[in-house]
Order: structure tokens, then C-alpha cells, then sequence
């Protein structure tokens, strides 16, 4: 999947949870054990069953509640970020390939196009890559964000707790939580696109308008939710620091192209015509 493509279906996946969102706010019935169908009486009822049995083991504090429900579903997600960074991994591995394959069909006319698609789809077959991992964690995590906004918002004990300074069923009143969001957010796509050896203009643009996007959402949101937020955050910025280091990656990149410098410098030197020695 290219950077825009990639860029284009985030961008989609955060409308889409605007806008469940809004619909889900305006079913004001409380989730209770006679709600039913699968959404209310499977989900949003077990989700906030679960944060309040959480609660109750803090001394009935629903912000730390949140927090442990938070670190729970990432630990349940570990197997699928894993299964993501392997595929990032191998995206990169191929990039080279990619690239020149590029250069070979850079005519745009619709023949060469569909054979550059051919071509790429082989290299991804070839080497076992799925372009598409990359964005199955933000599809998993898009209904619990919802289900989550929505056991929130109908559950009355959860709407009306406090947290710190903030009521939980209402947005932050001194933006704390949005901001930290914001900054998680960006610190976590940098270090993805860190990694990246083609990082282009989509890459950065995704880098820059994600943090703004969950700033101006977790202004407007029930606080829960930018807890929510921060810690999964969080979470993903220690799992990424000890799954890939991207800073450990960038050194041994960074070693490897100085070796060859030294190796071509080296290459050059030898090329040279000895000069004769003078009588």
C-alpha cells in the first residue's frame, strides 16, 4: 500500500469513528443487562462491566478503571502489533526492489501501470509481504475506541466519574489529556517513519495532521476517551522502542552506509595509476 493510499484510508478510518460516534451519542438508552441486540448488549454492556469490575479493584477510581481496561486490550492486540512490525520490516526489505521496478515502468500510460502493479504484487509475493498489515491494528482498535466512547456515554456511574481534575463523561477542561494525546500521536508516527528509507511527503503530512486531528477530537470528546488515547499511545511507543528501536535501526543504517563510503573511497584508491617512481 503506497504512503497516500495509506495516508487517504487513516484519514477514512477517523471520519468513520467521528461519525459512529456521533451516532452513538445520540442513542442516549443506558446500557444496562436488559440491553439487546449484539452491539449494545454484547459489547458496550461487557465493556463497561469490565472497566467498572476494574475500577472496583482501584478502590472504585474509574480513571485508573480505564487505564488498566487500556493496557489490557494492547496486551490482547501484541500478537497483531508483532505481526505488523514483521511486515513493516519486510516492506522495507523490498523497498529497493520497489524502487527500481519504478524507474524501469515510469511511463503513465495504462499498459505500463497495470504491468508495474503485476510486477510489484510478484516482489510482495516472492519475499511473503502483506502490504496491507500495517493497517490492522488501527481497524481492530477502531470499534473499541467506539465501544468505548459509547459504554462511557450510556453507562451512568462511568459518565459521571471523576478522574484527577476531569469528569470522565466530559471533555478535559485544561486540554491536558487532548495535548498529551497529540504529542504520543506524533512521537509514534515518527518513530515508524523513522524506519522508512523512502519516507516521502505523504508519510510526513500523515506525521503532522494525525496529532492535530486527535488534539481537535479529544478537545470535543469525553475525557475517557483522550485516556484512552494517551495510554495506548504510550503503550505503542515502549512496544516500538523494544520490538524495532527505530533508533537502533537508523545507527546500523547509518554504519552501513559509512562502511560502503569507506569501501568505495577504498575501491577508487586502488582504481589509481601507481605513480613511477622517479630516478
Amino acid at each position: 500500500m503506497s504512503k497516500r493510499k495509506r495516508l487517504l484510508f487513516t484519514l477514512g478510518l477517523v471520519l468513520v469513528m467521528m461519525v459512529l460516534s456521533a451516532c452513538g451519542n445520540g442513542s442516549q438508552a443506558p446500557i444496562t443487562s436488559e440491553s439487546t441486540g449484539f452491539w449494545d448488549g454484547m459489547v458496550i454492556y461487557n465493556f463497561s462491566r469490565v472497566i467498572i469490575w476494574l475500577s472496583d479493584l482501584f478502590f472504585n477510581n474509574y480513571g485508573l478503571g480505564i487505564i488498566a481496561f487500556t493496557v489490557i486490550i494492547r496486551v490482547i492486540l501484541l500478537p497483531i502489533s508483532y505481526f505488523q512490525t514483521k511486515s513493516t520490516r519486510k516492506m522495507q526489505s523490498v523497498q529497493p526492489q520497489i524502487k527500481e521496478l519504478q524507474e524501469r515502468y515510469a511511463s503513465k500510460d495504462t499498459q505500463t501501470r497495470e504491468l508495474l502493479q503485476a510486477e510489484i504484487s510478484r516482489v510482495y509475493q516472492e519475499n511473503d509481504v502483506n502490504p496491507y498489515m500495517g493497517c490492522l491494528p488501527a481497524i481492530v482498535q477502531m470499534p473499541v475506541m467506539i465501544a468505548l466512547f459509547q459504554a462511557i456515554n450510556r453507562t451512568e456511574v462511568l459518565s459521571s466519574g471523576n478522574f484527577l481534575w476531569m469528569n470522565l463523561g466530559e471533555s478535559d477542561p485544561f486540554f491536558v489529556l487532548p495535548i498529551l494525546a497529540a504529542i504520543l500521536t506524533y512521537y509514534t508516527s515518527k518513530l515508524t517513519f523513522m524506519t522508512q528509507q523512502d519516507g516521502g511527503g505523504q508519510g510526513k503530512a500523515m506525521m503532522y495532521t494525525m496529532p492535530v486531528m486527535i488534539l481537535v477530537m479529544g478537545i470535543s470528546l469525553p475525557s475517557a476517551l483522550s485516556l484512552y488515547w494517551v495510554i495506548s499511545n504510550a503503550f505503542t511507543v515502549a512496544q516500538t522502542l523494544l520490538l524495532s528501536n527505530p533508533y537502533k535501526v537508523v545507527r546500523e543504517r547509518e554504519q552501513e552506509e559509512q562502511r560502503k563510503r569507506e569501501l568505495e573511497k577504498a575501491l577508487r584508491k586502488a582504481q589509481q595509476p601507481k605513480k613511477k617512481r622517479r630516478k
